[in-house]
């Protein structure tokens, strides 16, 4: 039989998936809408709250004298948001991290996450409308904050960002065995699905515009690159981003390989020149990876529990 006492391990809870919308409303009307004086404008996120701390009372005798319940974490980011505003995820973040962590003695620490959910503003007659608005359906922008031991760690990135590229793209030269059936090829489609996380070694001076650009040079490294693997592929993407923002320590990718496969036409007496595919969307090859600076030191805490990554 096991031996030695029964003790509570690491914990953390809050209250996850919290939808936000914020409207601003121009100052010269609430009701916006044409001839109102100004636009309306959408920040739509959502967020995950959760705290550590000292709450093992909790767990092993049932004592909530030092739970900070799951609906006023609910509350105080609808309320943060009303009053301070949201601005960049990662600033949105770092306010409820602090609210949390500098209010209760007995909270030390804690994982604050969201994401971002974008809009248009919809067309009408050749001019974009004040207050409608059409969901953009392209990546989501993401953001966690974990505090701990005092420290606070950023991680920003965005996901489900699809890419493809229908030539520029080869591969070949890989070993062959009695199972291998895969054909070489010097001229394929390349699609991904991009998801990509990079922590910051310093804060940057402006969260959103670190992220467009990161954002436009992972896609132009993408564009540009004559590939001979995804991996090689991947691996530009991240140097590029480093390149050009030293204030970002590393950036991780997954990265899964969307086979694109040329229908054979011959049984119908057709050509195919690299015309027709079929698009499979299972199984798929997932190439993960992470791109650092050399001599870095590794920051566990900073992606505790941030899953999907080697």
């Amino acid at each position: 039989m096991a031996t030695g006492d029964i003790v509570l391990g690491e914990n953390q809870y809050g209250k996850a998936q919290c939808r936000l919308v914020r409207v601003t409303r121009p100052s010269t009307g609430s009701g916006g809408g044409p001839g109102s004086g100004g636009e309306h404008w959408i920040e739509d996120l959502t967020v995950t709250s959760q705290l550590r701390g000292d709450f093992e009372a909790c767990h092993t005798e049932g004592d909530n004298s030092q739970v900070v319940a799951t609906d006023t974490q609910k509350n105080t980011m609808y309320a943060h948001a009303k009053e301070h505003g949201i601005g960049s995820p990662e600033e949105f973040l770092i306010r409820l991290g602090r609210h949390f962590v500098d209010g209760f003695d007995w909270v030390t620490g804690g994982r604050w996450e969201a994401e971002q959910h974008g809009w248009q503003r919809i067309v009408v007659d050749g001019q974009p409308h004040d207050h409608s608005f059409v969901r953009t359906g392209q990546e989501t922008r993401t953001a966690v904050v974990q505090v701990v031991d005092g420290r606070t760690h950023i991680i920003s990135g965005l996901t489900d960002c699809t890419v493809l590229k229908s030539t520029g793209s080869e591969f070949h030269g890989f070993p062959r065995d009695r199972y291998t059936t895969l054909q070489e090829t010097d001229d394929r489609i390349l699609a991904t699905s991009v998801t990509a996380r990079w922590r910051y070694a310093q804060l940057p001076t402006d969260f959103t515009a670190t992220y467009e650009s990161v954002r436009a040079t992972m896609l132009s490294t993408f564009a540009s690159l004559h590939s001979l693997a995804l991996q090689q592929t991947l691996f530009a993407m991240g140097k590029a981003v480093l390149e050009q923002h030293d204030e970002i320590a590393e950036i991780k990718f997954s990265m899964p390989n969307k086979h694109h496969f040329l229908v054979d036409l011959e049984p119908f007496g057709l050509d195919n020149p690299g015309e027709v595919f079929f698009a499979a969307d299972r199984p798929y090859g997932l190439i993960q990876a992470t791109v650092q600076r050399d001599g870095i030191a590794p920051e566990p805490a900073a992606w505790a529990s941030v899953a999907g990554f080697c």
